[in-house]
């Protein structure tokens, strides 16, 4: 599953976080924006009554009544765009992002072959009080997007690199409010060169004001440490966030969580690019770069 493949970081660019979210539709043929009516019956379905405020052939608005956004002069709902089909030479995919695919066995040849792509994002929705409920909207209209495209062979989301083949999401059986976590948050996998050490992250929890996951260890299968990361994302994601630096957090012992091993927390500056603050998992006697511990 993991690659070794060496590869240059750039830690140059800082994180935003609550930035407009930015999902990626790739094709391979270009296609024409569908008829407003077909867009707005679509996108009703799956996010309750929803205006279609703007509509040509180059950008189609949307805004879903349910939701607000609150302002000193009043509220409004978001906003979410759907831009015209262009072609995907001038958006470039890097190194890193691409190397970490792995929910999509086929990412390269898809990037191959998918000349062309639909963006769609969101407006002021990193003001939406509720974050759980930027969630839901956006993987409601994520579900929306793939009926609206049904060439479309994959999506990527760009916060986190994250991408999937189209007939992934269609059939997906995820719990709804489990949703965000398994689809726009990415767990990553490195190498570190010239050494055993290894490094887990996780990436997209930005989007919602959460923290972001680190672990630095050897000595462990990574397979169990990203099962350990994606079960811990869920428990923030649930629960705001609520762990401090220096509280623990369950560990592992064979593959299992084990509330007898504790592995303490600290929030500090992320190790990979992009540059951003983590919480970082001291794995106790697998811990790596010199973290102590005791």
């Amino acid at each position: 599953m993991f690659s070794k493949k060496i590869i240059q970081q750039d830690l140059s660019r800082r994180e935003q976080p609550g930035l407009v979210f930015v999902i990626h539709l790739f094709m391979k043929e270009k296609c024409i924006m569908p008829p407003r009516e077909k867009m707005t019956e679509i996108m009703a379905e799956h996010l309750g009554q929803t205006e279609c405020f703007c509509y040509d052939s180059k950008v189609a608005g949307f805004s879903p009544q349910k939701y607000k956004v609150e302002f000193k002069d009043g509220s409004m709902p978001p906003q979410l765009m759907v831009m015209e089909c262009i072609e995907t030479d001038a958006y470039h995919i890097d190194e890193i992002t691409k190397s970490q695919m792995w929910d999509c066995e086929n990412s390269e040849e898809i990037l191959e072959e998918c000349k062309y792509h639909v963006v769609a994002t969101d407006m002021l929705a990193g003001a939406m009080n509720d974050y759980k409920d930027r969630a839901n909207m956006l993987m409601d209209f994520m579900e929306a997007l793939i009926e609206i495209y049904p060439q479309c062979e994959a999506v990527m989301f760009q916060t986190s690199g994250k991408m999937f083949a189209r007939d992934k999401i269609v059939n997906h059986r995820i719990p709804r409010d489990d949703r965000f976590i398994y689809f726009a948050v990415n767990v990553r996998f490195f190498n570190i060169a010239n050494s055993n050490d290894m490094l887990i992250d996780t990436l997209g929890m930005s989007t919602l004001f959460l923290p972001d996951l680190q672990y630095h260890f050897r000595g462990m299968d990574p397979n169990w440490v990203v099962n350990h990361a994606y079960n811990l994302l869920l428990y923030n994601y649930k629960n705001n966030a609520p762990i401090k630096s220096g509280e623990t957090v369950d560990g592992i012992t064979n593959g299992q969580m084990d509330r007898n091993v504790m592995w303490k927390c600290h929030y500090e500056d992320a190790l990979i690019q992009p540059a951003r603050g983590v919480l970082d998992i001291c794995m106790n006697e697998y811990a790596a770069g010199g973290r102590d511990y005791r």
